[in-house]
């Protein structure tokens, strides 16, 4: 009897201690090493040399739709996205619907001032097998020298206060982009033989070009909202005011609390970049979205508008101080 008892206990301990030993484990497997490299937000860039029909990728990255492979379905997000490859053997992710065109040209604005984004065209049309055949198509790349890691927060980052960040806070502002949550900002490990940074992006700006919502009560504010109008993007106010050394945007929406705070002088450092951009430039990156000559020039009009408000308001209060 003794024996069966001494027997039970053991088992019990070594149940015991198995338990303990897979608990270390997987808490160590859980805690993964922090990944290593320069945090880059923004580099500064020739404005005037970026061309912004090609964007980010150039010639060099533009895809070859002589044969499209179709890999799997991508679930991430709300729009239809498929993975596919293209004749040249690169890997894409093709995303459908309406935040195609107007993702297309945001990335092309933000690439020109040299904040760090991916690398993404518009196609006219595109053909995936089994899938069907598309039209105004947004194909993202998926180089073999990055990594996509997990996402970065608006209140919690590396360049928190900096005049780079604050610029791109405004940006946001400047493309009516309404999405503004964690969940789109992704870091990017992009390594190279002499470099390795981590990237610190939007992987999604689809919702822009268009109009904000109407208010700012909670869940009410999605009402009014719209993206790729416009008609609606050239009406929506972009400066509400300035006031004791600091901009107030005309943001109305989820996490208005982040565009607080921003001076005069941070937004005086963005006006001075989007002033280095020609009309040229303007119009090639709404050409690259495959906008109607109509479409286009109004979006050209309203973004050099925001370009003149921007300029107007930091000028004046930055004579004051």
């Amino acid at each position: 009897m003794f024996r069966s008892v001494k027997l039970f206990k053991s088992a019990i301990s070594l149940v015991i201690f198995l338990l303990l030993c897979s608990a270390v484990f997987a808490q160590k497997k859980s805690k993964k090493s922090p990944p290593t490299g320069k945090p880059v937000m923004w580099e500064q860039v020739n404005i005037g040399q970026r061309n912004l029909f090609l964007g980010p990728g150039g010639t060099a990255m533009q895809p070859d739709l002589s044969k499209i492979t179709f890999i799997k379905e991508e679930k991430e997000g709300y729009n239809k996205k498929y993975r596919i490859k293209d004749g040249s053997g690169r890997v894409w992710v093709a995303k459908l619907g309406r935040e195609a065109q107007p993702e297309t040209a945001a990335v092309r604005f933000l690439w020109a001032l040299g904040y760090k984004t991916e690398i993404n065209y518009l196609v006219p049309s595109i053909t995936i097998p089994g899938k069907g055949t598309f039209t105004n198509v947004r194909l993202e790349a998926r180089p073999e020298n990055v990594k996509r890691l997990e996402t970065w927060k608006w209140k919690n980052n590396p360049f928190i206060n900096t005049k780079e960040f604050q610029g791109l806070k405004i940006m946001m502002v400047f493309l009516n982009n309404w999405d503004i949550v964690d969940v789109q900002n992704k870091m990017l490990l992009v390594e190279t033989k002499n470099s390795k940074e981590l990237q610190y992006i939007i992987s999604d700006l689809g919702a822009t070009f268009g109009k904000l919502g109407n208010n700012n009560l909670p869940l009410f504010y999605r009402f009014g909202r719209s993206i790729s109008n416009p008609s609606h993007y050239i009406k929506s106010s972009f400066i509400k005011e300035v006031e004791d050394g600091k901009v107030e945007l005309a943001y109305k929406g989820k996490n208005r609390s982040i565009f607080r705070n921003i001076t005069v002088g941070q937004a005086r450092w963005l006006a001075n970049l989007l002033l280095q951009l020609s009309d040229k430039q303007i119009e090639d990156a709404f050409r690259a979205a495959n906008y109607s000559p109509a479409d286009l020039k109004t979006f050209k009009q309203a973004v050099k508008n925001r370009i003149a408000a921007l300029d107007d308001a930091t000028t004046q209060n930055l004579a004051k101080n």
